[in-house]
């Protein structure tokens, strides 16, 4: 209450609390550790290539090469002035993230040195000659070393089994794991509980994944004179933990393989087992990373739950109507024209959730981060011959990675379409057409090689070849089909028009699927838990296997570990692995040599 003469003081109002100012955004996302996938991705166009600007040129007779624009759905994109293509924009940041998410197996592991610090060999590794000597080992069965430059005397880690109860049994159990056997069935073939069986699940995927990555980095320096890589996807079920939550999970794995060899470089599922769904949730809406657009956000690459919410209520899956080839292809284009992201292939439907631990990759992300992968690790390549399946997300992912190949004429892409729904008669006949028609043309022409029948025929079909699309792509009949690919269409992404006719034939004759194909067979046919799942009436579109995993971590040990016994373990007809055709082995290895390595 006032006292004496004084009026009464009011205190005055507060000005209002105002958020920090955002920076403006940059016109398109910027560049991140050399990635920038923002362009034109029509190979015949003069801006192929070349990113968009951050910001747009002003003045009189300013001219830009591009336009930013909205799609329907309110994505930013951008169009090419010169060809009027489309593109979305993506997150140069994101695809840098997937692509060293792919590649940090490769890093080698801290190396066993003198542990004083002041010694000359302190960053000197065990095995370096005149460095150390054998010292005999510990109680525990540790090498003991001693250091020629101080004398110190240190253990290096022992066998990796050290600790394991029963190491006699690793063999067997990783024989089974790829060997469809259930878990439930190892465990009782190994005669161990299943929480032995998980254990050496883990710790057969952590020797496999060192294994790989001591012979994989030998691959940037080995030099290559072509490369016949085939890409394709492949879906993973993953069963439901809980009864009051059916819903599947529901992932994707992108596999490339050298035809000529059968090595698979890499099979990559849009999965990141590292990523804490809970912090990166909180840590968005610190940054109300929600209310940018997506490709602007810190987390493009991943599927935050309120956007994963949003894309099931407008999903709307357009399915294909054809029944021949040429309807196939055609309902491919049709479908990847009518979504909101041209480049995206993913729309999860009310049966699918995200996983509980680890987190979901926008599939998109994952597939240019598996090319840029692939551009890393294999640095001394002469030619590049890329032979796709019909997705336009694979498209985008290998014609902007290798877009400085592209236009220097040592790369070249392929769409490649198969019906897969014929027969074992149809197949048959599809054979015996195609072998009437090789021996006609070489009845015809007695003093050709077989190679010169093959340019012949492949060139008379080039003759023919129909458009299809959007984008009037040229798809060419495959004239000489096999029984594994008894159907086959093809249309050459990246024709300049400066091939002759006999070597686009051959290129042509060339395109297959096979590689990557017979992978997916094989671990289809090897892995219980990546064995195709059922749809059951009694769950309403839902799926459930009693074979398939509950966790996503162990599809990717599963892969992980399929993905180096074929490379490296399993022979062909020819008495060779993958990994001794491309020059990483010289024999081929036994299960003990994974087991005990490092």
């Amino acid at each position: 209450m006032p006292q004496g003469n004084f009026p009464a003081l009011t205190p005055a109002p507060l000005p209002p609390i105002s958020p920090p100012a955002q920076p403006p955004l940059p016109r398109v996302p910027l560049d991140h550790d050399g990635v920038q996938v923002n362009f034109c991705k029509n190979p015949t166009c003069a801006n192929f290539g070349v990113p968009i600007a951050a910001t747009a040129a002003r003045g009189r007779g300013a001219v830009n090469p591009y336009t930013v624009v909205a799609s329907g759905a309110g994505l930013p994109m951008g169009r090419c002035n010169a060809c009027n293509e489309h593109f979305p924009f993506k997150s140069n940041r994101g695809i840098a993230e997937e692509r060293d998410r792919m590649a940090a197996y490769l890093v080698p592991i801290g190396a066993t040195t003198c542990p004083t610090g002041t010694c000359a060999n302190h960053a000197v590794p065990v095995g370096t000659p005149g460095a150390y000597q054998a010292y005999g080992t510990t109680k525990g069965g540790s090498r003991r070393w001693r250091c020629c430059a101080c004398g110190k005397t240190f253990s290096a880690s022992a066998r990796p089994t050290l600790r394991q109860r029963q190491p006699s049994k690793n063999r067997l159990i990783f024989k089974l794991l790829i060997n469809k056997s259930p878990l439930n069935r190892i465990a009782e073939v190994a005669e161990v509980n299943i929480g032995t069986v998980f254990h050496r699940l883990h710790f057969i995927h952590e020797q496999c994944v060192a294994f790989a990555a001591d012979r994989e980095r030998r691959l940037a320096t080995l030099p290559i004179e072509r490369l016949y890589i085939s890409v394709d996807r492949q879906d993973h079920i993953i069963n439901w933990q809980a009864r009051k939550d059916r819903r599947n999970i529901v992932l994707s794995t992108v596999g490339s393989v050298d035809n000529a060899t059968g090595y698979c470089f890499g099979l990559h599922l849009n999965y990141d087992p590292s990523s804490d769904p809970a912090r990166v949730e909180a840590e968005a809406l610190a940054l109300n990373d929600q209310a940018l657009p997506a490709p602007h956000r810190r987390f493009s690459r991943l599927w935050l739950q309120a956007d994963y919410d949003l894309a099931v209520r407008q999903s709307r899956k357009k399915q294909p109507t054809g029944t021949s080839l040429t309807a196939e292809i055609d309902d491919a284009y049709r479908i990847a024209q009518a979504r909101p992201d041209i480049e995206s292939p993913e729309a999860p439907s009310k049966d699918e959730r995200l996983p509980i631990s680890g987190m979901q990759t926008r599939l998109e992300y994952t597939l240019y981060g598996h090319f840029m992968f692939l551009h890393s690790l294999l640095r001394n390549v002469g030619k590049w011959r890329f032979f796709l399946d019909q997705d336009s997300g694979i498209r985008a992912a290998c014609l902007a990675t290798f877009r400085e190949e592209i236009t220097g004429r040592t790369c070249d892409a392929f769409f490649v379409r198969i019906n897969k729904d014929l027969g074992i008669d149809q197949k048959r006949r599809a054979c015996i057409a195609a072998d009437r028609l090789f021996a006609a043309e070489r009845a015809a022409h007695p003093g050709m090689k077989d190679h010169e029948i093959v340019q012949e025929i492949f060139k008379r079909q080039m003759a023919s070849m129909t458009p299809h699309g959007r984008w009037s792509d040229r798809w060419l009949a495959h004239p000489l089909p096999t029984i594994s690919e008894p159907e086959l269409a093809i249309s050459y992404l990246t024709d300049f028009g400066d091939y002759d006719p006999n070597h686009l034939a051959l290129l042509y004759a060339k395109a297959s699927l096979h590689g990557v194909d017979s992978l997916f067979n094989q671990l289809r046919r090897r892995s219980s838990m990546l064995e195709r799942s059922l749809h059951l009436r009694s769950n309403a579109g839902r799926i459930w296997s009693g074979y398939a995993p509950y966790r996503p971590e162990h599809t990717v040990a599963i892969l992980d570990i399929l993905r180096t016994a074929h490379n490296f373990i399993w022979v062909g007809d020819d008495g060779m692995t993958p990994a001794m055709r491309i020059g990483l082995a010289k024999a081929p290895l036994d299960y003990e040599d994974i087991i005990h390595f490092g």
